[in-house]
């Protein structure tokens, strides 16, 4: 399994990005689909998660009401929508994939493959 993370950049503080992790391999529909993100000497951190059917999700508290994470199987991708970006979410974002269905996986351990990531850089 391979996953390619994209659409990371730079934005001004307020602006939004869309991100994409596309699946190759194996059959996204197979996942639960999760992103985390690690800013500069700090431990990677959960940001969202999404069930295999994309109806369940779950989003920390840093970013809920700014972030939504969906996922598309038939393209097997996965999307991470952020809005009213702040100097805080600079990171690199990582998305990864997880054999385990429910509960939905939230922690690094729970996951089986991760993508390189992609910087974002939020500027003040």
């Amino acid at each position: 399994v391979q996953l390619q993370a994209s659409g990371g950049g730079m934005v001004q503080t307020g602006g939004s990005l869309r991100l994409s992790c596309a699946v190759s391999g194996r059959t996204s529909s197979s996942w639960s689909m999760g992103w985390f993100r690690q800013a500069p000497g700090k431990e990677r951190e959960f940001v969202a998660a999404i069930s295999r059917s994309g109806v369940n999700k779950d989003v920390a508290d840093s970013v809920k009401y700014r972030f939504t994470i969906s996922r598309d199987n038939a393209k097997n991708t996965a999307y991470l929508q952020m809005n009213s970006l702040k100097p805080e979410d600079t990171a690199v974002y990582v998305c990864a994939v997880a054999g385990t269905a429910w509960p939905i996986p939230t922690t690094i351990d729970d996951y089986d493959h991760w993508g390189q990531g992609t910087l974002v850089t939020v500027s003040s």
